[in-house]
C-alpha cells in the first residue's frame, strides 16, 4: 500500500512538473525543442599593439525593431575584456554558446561595452603606451546591429559580430582624447564562408581583403572585409558570402619592400572554409638596371648582389645590358669584362632601384687594366 501511495505521489508530481513546466514554456515562447544561438567575436582590421574592450553582455530583441529599451532579452554573457588584436588569424572569442532563445524573428542584437576599455600606442621612441578609450554617451547603451532571422524549434543559430576596429577608433584633434564609437558587422556562419590562408614573409605585417560586391553593380553598396595578419602571417576573413573572389594582400607599412599582392579566382561556399594553398608568397618591389658599353667587341658581365646571391647578365652585341626585376634598394654595380680583354672591372657604388622604374646608367666605357 505504501508503495502505491508513492506512486501515486511521483506519477502526481510528474504531472505538476509537466503543467508547469509547459506553463513556462508558453509564457516565454520557448519550449524543450527552443532553438539556440551563438554569437562569435573576430576582429576586421586594427593597426594598434592592443585593443581591450570590456564586454559586458549580449542582448536580443525578438520581432520588435523599435528603438526603446523594451523587450530585450540578456543571453547572459560573461563579463570579460577582450584584446580585439588577438582575434587574427582565425581566433575568435565565444560570446555566447548555444543559448535558448524564443521562436519568431531576431530583430537585433546588442553588444553592451563597459568604461574598462584600452588602447596601447607606440609612442615616437618606439614604446607602447596605454590610454583610455573614451566611449560616447550614444554609444553607452550599447550597439545595436539590425538582424532581421527567422528562429524556428531545434535549430542552432551560429552569428559572427566583425568588430572593425580601424573604423572604430577615433583619435580626437586638439582634446587628445581617444574615443571608442564601435563599428560592426553582423553575419550567419550559414549565410557565409570563411577564407583562411597566410602570407610569406611571416614578419610582414599585411591586410588581406577582399570586396563583396552585393551582386550588384552599384559600387556604393560594396563592403570590403579585411583583416590583419597575425605574427604566423596567417590570417582569416569571416562573413564572406558566396561567390568568386579577389584576395588583396597589402603590406601594413607603406615604405615595405613588398607590394600588393592579389590571389584570384578564390570561390567561397556558405558554411565552408576555404582554404589558400600553398602559402601565398608577397610579391617583391622591383625595378630595371640597363646601360650600355662603349668598348667595342667586348662582353662585359654585369652583377649585383640581392640577399646574399648574385644576379648576373651579359652584354649583347651592342654592348647593352639589362638586369630585371631587381628589388627596390641601393646597390653596387660590377662591371667585369670578359678575361684577356686588356680591360680593367668598374665597380658603380649607391646605385637605387626604385620601383616600376629603370635605372639608365648611360654610356659607360671601361679604362683598360
Amino acid at each position: 500500500m505504501r508503495t502505491l501511495n508513492k506512486l501515486k505521489l511521483s506519477l502526481f508530481s510528474l504531472i505538476l512538473i509537466f503543467v508547469f513546466g509547459c506553463n513556462s514554456s508558453e509564457s516565454n515562447n520557448t519550449s524543450l525543442l527552443a532553438p539556440t544561438i551563438s554569437i562569435k567575436l573576430v576582429d576586421e582590421s586594427g593597426d594598434f599593439e592592443e585593443v581591450n574592450v570590456e564586454v559586458v553582455d549580449v542582448l536580443i530583441k525578438m520581432d520588435d525593431n523599435s528603438d526603446d529599451d523594451n523587450g530585450w532579452i540578456s543571453l547572459n554573457s560573461n563579463k570579460k575584456v577582450i584584446n580585439l588584436l588577438d582575434l587574427t588569424g582565425g581566433v575568435h572569442e565565444v560570446l555566447v554558446d548555444k543559448f535558448p532563445i524564443p521562436t519568431g524573428t531576431l530583430k537585433q542584437i546588442r553588444l553592451v561595452l563597459g568604461d574598462n576599455n584600452t588602447i596601447v600606442i607606440k609612442n615616437d621612441l618606439d614604446v607602447g603606451e596605454t590610454h583610455d578609450l573614451k566611449t560616447p554617451s550614444a554609444q553607452q547603451s550599447g550597439l545595436k546591429l539590425k538582424v532581421d532571422a527567422l528562429i524556428e524549434e531545434g535549430f542552432t543559430y551560429d552569428f559572427v559580430l566583425d568588430f572593425d576596429v580601424d573604423k572604430s577608433v577615433i583619435i580626437a584633434g586638439k582634446s587628445g582624447n581617444i574615443n571608442l564609437k564601435p563599428v560592426m558587422r553582423v553575419t550567419t556562419e550559414v549565410s557565409s564562408g570563411i577564407i583562411e590562408g597566410s602570407v610569406l614573409p611571416v614578419d610582414e605585417s599585411a591586410v588581406a581583403s577582399v570586396v563583396d560586391t552585393k551582386g550588384t553593380s552599384e559600387t556604393e553598396d560594396d563592403e570590403v572585409i579585411s583583416a590583419y595578419t597575425n605574427y604566423k602571417g596567417d590570417f582569416a576573413l569571416w562573413g564572406v558570402p558566396t561567390g568568386t573572389y579577389e584576395v588583396v594582400l597589402t603590406p601594413v607599412d607603406s615604405n615595405s619592400k613588398y607590394k600588393v599582392t592579389t590571389v584570384s579566382d578564390v570561390e567561397v561556399v556558405n558554411g565552408e572554409i576555404t582554404v589558400i594553398e600553398p602559402a601565398i608568397q608577397l610579391a617583391l618591389k622591383v625595378g630595371v638596371i640597363t646601360g650600355k658599353i662603349l668598348n667595342e667587341n667586348i662582353e662585359v658581365t654585369v652583377s649585383v648582389i640581392v640577399d646574399g646571391t648574385e644576379v648576373q647578365a651579359n652584354t649583347n652585341q651592342e654592348g647593352v645590358f639589362l638586369l630585371e626585376n631587381i628589388p627596390i634598394g641601393v646597390y653596387k654595380i660590377t662591371l667585369t669584362p670578359a678575361d684577356g680583354s686588356g680591360l680593367a672591372k668598374v665597380e658603380l657604388n649607391n646605385e637605387e632601384v626604385k620601383e616600376d622604374q629603370i635605372n639608365d646608367l648611360g654610356d659607360i666605357t671601361l679604362p683598360e687594366a
